[in-house]
């Protein structure tokens, strides 16, 4: 490997373990710094609280906004340069399933403006973020168009849910400090069914291999 696809590696498992270590510390943040926690989330839930609180007057909604954007799409340019770099193999390492497979010949072929528009709507849930990512990286479009999309999409997407939270104003402040109130017991139960899953995952490969 060369330096650059070092660096990339690095900084992808690097984003991935931030991801996942700040999963148990998100209902403790929820209630006291929603924005900080949508800054570096993304998360949905944390928007509606900063927006919730800025219907208060306890914060100011575009500051909201920009922490949600920033958090949604923070990242997302890495995978945009593995693509890039990495071309159909990267793909295949990310996304390995016959699905991608089938559909990425045939979205190679869109028009800029249809690639484009995929980009900008892979904030919308359901919509496979990593694999457009790559995609866009893979079929040559470049960093700023990317960007751009990237912005536009988790713009529209944070506009959404900063809306809906402002709206229901204190009912919404009300449900995050009932989730901070009790965050201990969520992150306990998080980190219960995790270990559950992972038991019956590990006795589930070990009656496979005593069959086989």
């Amino acid at each position: 490997m060369e330096r650059a696809d070092k660096v990339l590696i690095g900084v992808l498992i690097a984003a991935i373990v931030l991801s996942l270590g700040s999963l148990p510390l998100r209902p403790f943040l929820l209630g006291s710094h929603p924005i900080a926690t949508a800054a570096v989330t993304g998360s949905s839930s944390a928007i509606g609280a900063g927006a919730a609180f800025a219907r208060l007057g306890q914060a100011d909604l575009w500051v909201v906004i920009v922490a949600g954007i920033i958090g949604k799409i923070k990242f997302d340019w890495l995978y945009w340069w593995a693509g890039r770099r990495w071309g159909q193999k990267g793909l295949q390492f990310f996304v390995p399933t016959e699905q991608a497979r089938r559909l990425a010949p045939r979205l190679r072929s869109w028009p800029a403006w249809g690639k484009f528009g995929l980009v900008v709507a892979s904030s919308v849930p359901g919509v496979p973020a990593i694999f457009t990512f790559l995609l866009a990286g893979l079929t040559g479009m470049s960093l700023p168009a990317f960007l751009l999309a990237d912005v536009l999409g988790a713009g529209l997407m944070t506009g959404l849910v900063a809306g809906l939270g402002y709206s229901l104003g204190q009912q919404a402040v009300d449900v995050v400090l009932l989730i901070d109130r009790y965050a201990l017991w969520i992150t306990l139960a998080f980190a219960a069914l995790i270990a559950i899953q992972a038991t019956r995952a590990q006795l589930a490969r070990q009656k496979k291999q005593q069959a086989a």
